[in-house]
């Protein structure tokens, strides 16, 4: 029996584009579905300033197939030289709705993050007095914390003491892979909140390492035990407003997947309605699906609901292409490894 679901349109709360050919391929793959995204700043050079910010703004723009209806939300990287008046000023020009605190050496292109953090207290002091979200990378990089570990470190050593130390600091914890990120997001009050993943809705450390590497399931943070999937999963269907869906859609080409060192990043952005909804389905949480993708997020962040809806549709499987083209590059579509029956109508 045809099954039929209607949402509120969706947003993506944690989004990477790129640039060049790698955004002209991508920026259609995410415009289709969803109506805003928080774009990340980790480009090489990074999104320092807010003229930056806007010139990146206008590259995806010019990106946009015609017609498409997609709105970009920018955010800054924030670096140990970020001036404070320019964050104020991007944000009170409407241009950014969020700073990106990546810690040194974390993930993609993060080396221009932040090593010292009492050197960007005066920035997050100042976006706690005008409510600029701070988004965080959460995992610590010294080499003595074994990475399955990270994030847990991370919310004890840096984390809570940054919150501690600078009250009413609005902070989304992105990506996050474990339960002890589940409980803290959900003990944390109304000035934090967590995203979290598709991939790591469907994916644990095994799915990565059992029967041979599968580049194009690392990312960072890395899949984390079954125990740590299941909160996930179960605070993402619980309709709990501290959680909504950042895909950290992550694009790169396969040539940089499939060889000795690999990217870390899953490509999501194709399929990502068609699995959530296969996910709620799985928990029997469908009614539950909206709030996770189109009404926490903008709840958190302060802005309006999209007018516009969304409708998916259950019938026979959907075949989405393994790979698009970006430029003379081929990318490879995240694969959940079960079929998926819930098709977004045109």
């Amino acid at each position: 029996m045809t099954q039929s679901l209607t949402l509120r349109r969706p947003d993506d709360w944690h989004l990477h584009l790129r640039d060049g050919d790698m955004l002209r391929a991508v920026v259609p793959e995410s415009a289709r579905h969803f109506a805003r995204a928080i774009i990340m700043p980790n480009l090489v050079p990074p999104v320092v300033t807010g003229a930056q910010a806007a010139a990146y703004r206008d590259r995806i723009l010019a990106a946009l197939p015609d017609g498409a209806d997609f709105e970009p939300l920018m955010t800054l990287y924030l670096t140990e030289e970020t001036d404070p008046a320019d964050v104020a000023a991007a944000h009170a020009a409407g241009l950014v709705k969020a700073v990106k605190l990546y810690p040194a050496g974390a993930t993609t292109n993060s080396a221009s993050g932040v090593s010292d953090f009492d050197k960007v207290r005066p920035v997050l002091e100042h976006m706690a007095e005008i409510g600029l979200p701070l988004c965080m990378h959460g995992e610590v990089t010294d080499p003595s914390v074994d990475i399955f570990d990270r994030e847990a470190v991370f919310i004890d050593r840096v984390l809570d003491p940054i919150r501690r130390a600078t009250p009413g600091l609005r902070v989304v914890m992105e990506h996050i892979t474990t339960s002890q990120g589940v409980d803290y997001a959900r003990e944390g009050g109304d000035t934090l909140a967590a995203t979290i993943t598709t991939h790591h809705l469907v994916i644990n450390r095994n799915h990565l390492l059992v029967g041979g590497i599968r580049p194009h399931y690392y990312c960072l943070p890395v899949a984390k035990r079954e125990e740590h999937r299941l909160a996930l999963r179960a605070a993402a269907t619980s309709g709990d407003p501290s959680y909504f869906l950042g895909t950290d859609s992550a694009p790169h080409v396969d040539a940089l997947k499939e060889t000795g060192c690999g990217c870390a990043g899953c490509f999501t952005a194709t399929n990502t309605m068609s699995i959530l909804a296969e996910v709620f389905e799985q928990d029997g949480a469908l009614d539950r699906l909206e709030a996770f993708t189109s009404l926490n997020g903008p709840a958190f962040y302060g802005l309006p609901v999209n007018a516009g809806s969304l409708t998916l549709t259950r019938g026979a499987p959907v075949a989405y292409p393994p790979k698009i083209h970006a430029g003379a590059d081929t990318v490879t579509v995240f694969d959940p490894g079960f079929p998926l029956h819930w098709r977004v109508d045109p």
